[in-house]
């Protein structure tokens, strides 16, 4: 074993490197946990009482000359460090490009649309009691979306709930703001729905209000119009019957999308018409729920779902595809 001792001082003493891994690999193999030196430790207590003088100072000799190396070589190594730092000719490293996400893509070119017809942002909680999300709003006790199967409740008696729409924002800015108003309100929503590649669980929502003296449902018709003209570049649109409790009357808006492409005819399943929307003149009853008189203030109000919106712009066929965070899906849309 002294013998093995030798033969190790000597290639320590003749170990030459200028190479950062190498010297490492020179570090680890003798003073490592695992290493030489500690190897030789643990058997120190194996030898012969008569032989342990001579081999503790064998190894003690093998000790110092590493550590003697290892300083001897540690200059070396720190002076390529720093020339490799001041190399300003090195290229530098690659850095990946984020982008926005698709949905905030399309969230601020239409509220960039509105903007610049007078319209302003407003925001609110995503926590909303009954009252916000549904009284005010001309929401009865018995409708369905009170429903546990409807909606996502935290806690009840009082009831507080995960929004179920942005209109819950259009009541509480109508509380603290005098008309004239005129406010979009993006922002995430939240319905107890099954998860498939047509719906989820959480989504988003832009909803715009405008309240004032003598606004009529042409000056509604006309805003849609200047915004599907904007956003698509189509300006033919078509207003249907529906029912909101919130709006009176209460309309589903088209957008003539056209028969151009296979693709055309599957998502507008060949009628060419494709709805975008829901509004309506804001029902009286919403009005003195938030103080303001009905008879000297009429207004309009609108609502979409931002994902739809992006599905038809970049043709995408499964909203999942929103929540997953997959880069090869993200990623196309750096340049946008």
């Amino acid at each position: 074993m002294l013998e093995k001792i030798d033969e190790l001082l000597v290639e320590v003493q003749n170990f030459r490197s200028s190479a950062k891994d190498e010297i490492e690999q020179f570090r680890i193999r003798f003073n490592g946990k695992k290493g030489v030196l500690n190897d030789f430790f643990e058997r120190f207590k194996e030898v012969p009482n008569e032989q342990k003088r001579d081999f503790g100072q064998k190894i003690n000799s093998l000790k110092q000359a590493v550590n003697a190396k290892l300083e001897e070589l540690k200059p070396s190594s720190q002076s390529q460090i720093i020339v490799e730092k001041e190399d300003l000719t090195r290229p530098a490293f690659p850095l990946e490009l984020g982008s926005r996400h698709p949905i905030n893509l399309v969230k601020n070119k239409i509220i960039d649309i509105f903007k610049s017809i007078g319209f302003a942002v407003a925001d609110g909680p995503e926590i909303e009691d009954d009252w916000h999300n549904f009284t005010a709003l001309n929401l009865p006790e018995y409708h369905p979306a009170r429903d546990m199967q409807d909606t996502f409740f935290i806690e009840q008696n009082p009831d507080v709930l995960l929004r179920t729409h942005t209109s819950s924002v259009q009541i509480r800015y109508m509380e603290n703001n005098e008309p004239p108003m005129r406010i979009l309100a993006p922002g995430r929503v939240f319905r107890n729905e099954a998860v498939s590649s047509r719906s989820h669980c959480i989504f988003h929502q832009i909803e715009g209000l405008y309240i004032d003296e003598n606004v009529s449902f042409a000056d509604l018709k006309q805003t849609i119009q200047f915004f599907t003209t904007e956003l698509f570049g189509k300006s033919k649109i078509r207003m249907r019957p529906s029912y909101f409790p919130f709006t009176e009357p209460s309309a589903e808006v088209d957008v003539y999308w056209g028969l151009n492409s296979e693709t055309d005819y599957r998502i507008t399943k060949g009628t060419g018409w494709l709805e975008i929307m829901g509004c309506g003149m804001v029902d009286p009853a919403v009005l003195k729920n938030v103080n303001i008189d009905p008879d000297k203030f009429s207004g309009y109000a609108f609502g979409m779902g931002i994902e739809r919106i992006v599905m038809l712009l970049y043709q995408m066929s499964d909203i999942r595809m929103f929540f997953e965070n997959d880069i090869r899906m993200l990623e196309q849309f750096k340049t946008l």
